[in-house]
């Protein structure tokens, strides 16, 4: 598979008993990593037993990031900028509440647009992909319609695309058809009506029923399956051959970030495979439940997924 993330980071994890703001906070420990939502989506593979290709964008003058990717043993193919390398802070607190601080990522000066999705077309036309992975942020003031145009591309390729993307992203991507779109329900309300905030986990009794309603809408709006994640609370889905509500599985949580890249990777993996589409989603749920029992983001012991897959209850219409 090929796994296109323009707006990599590199990762700086940082454990810590509380985070009290504007006040100074003594570590536990701290780990540097190689970042991006593709990353998380390439370990997944990886741990799934796949290959993947990840394409995105690396600091000429700063090695960091590439010698992080081949140190865990990820197929990168760099796209240069000439920025500073792009910064994520990852706070997580004794309780288990997550902090996520973004870095900015390459301003549009410093990469070239052209030579980025000229580097896809030509991957796509050497390699012959099982799928594209469309994943991650772009970098500022990228137009909205990149993902979009590498899902044309993968499209005219005869190869299927996936999208997992910011809002405004994801919904400019639509237009061409993307084979699954997978947000969180907290992306996809942002895109519809125009929510503001985010969390790691979002709440609601009325969970499923939003979830559906919004991956009917992304469906109706051009995603050939759409997806719309609710953590531990489940996933919607939606087809042209209906809807249904996955509840999830619960498990003891050690990191909860990249579990929508794990959800992605696991049900990228299915479908490639020849699942149906919903045995596909419940696939990905099961990979995601295995990732977020796992420090590390996007890691995951392969072995687990069985089991939780076995847990996870069937698919219900909606």
């Amino acid at each position: 598979m090929l796994v296109v993330t323009p707006n990599t980071c590199i990762d700086v994890t940082t454990w810590l008993p509380v985070l009290v703001p504007g006040s100074v906070s003594r570590a536990s420990r701290t780990e540097v990593t190689a970042g991006g939502k593709g990353v998380n989506v390439c370990r997944t593979l990886r741990a799934l037993g796949v290959t993947p290709r990840l394409v995105g964008l690396a600091p000429v003058a700063d090695p960091r990031l590439s010698e992080l990717l081949a140190a865990e043993g990820c197929d990168f193919l760099p796209v240069p900028h000439t920025g500073e390398a792009r910064l994520a802070l990852i706070l997580l607190e004794d309780s288990g509440r997550v902090t996520v601080v973004n870095g900015r990522g390459p301003e549009p000066h410093e990469w070239d647009h052209d030579t980025f999705l000229g580097t896809i077309v030509g991957e796509l036309a050497a390699t012959g992909p099982a799928a594209v992975l469309c994943s991650g942020s772009l970098p500022p003031d990228v137009p909205v319609d990149l993902y979009g145009e590498v899902v044309a591309a993968a499209h005219a390729a005869g190869i299927p695309a996936f999208v997992d993307a910011a809002p405004a992203v994801l919904g400019a991507s639509l237009a061409s058809g993307p084979d699954l779109v997978s947000p969180n329900v907290g992306e996809v309300e942002s895109l519809l009506h125009g929510r503001t905030d985010e969390h790691v986990e979002e709440q609601g009794d009325d969970l499923p029923e939003r979830c559906v309603a919004a991956s009917r809408e992304l469906h109706a709006r051009g995603a050939r399956r759409a997806v719309v994640t609710a953590g531990s609370h489940g996933a919607a889905l939606t087809t042209a051959g209906g809807s249904w509500w996955v509840d999830a599985v619960h498990v003891e949580v050690a990191n909860p970030i990249g579990a929508g890249d794990s959800f992605l990777a696991g049900t990228a993996h299915a479908l490639t495979g020849g699942a149906d589409d919903v045995t596909a989603v419940r696939h990905g749920m099961a990979v995601a439940a295995a990732a977020v029992q796992h420090e590390r983001g996007g890691m995951l012991h392969a072995s687990l997924v069985d089991g939780l897959l076995a847990r996870l209850p069937q698919g219900v219409p909606a």
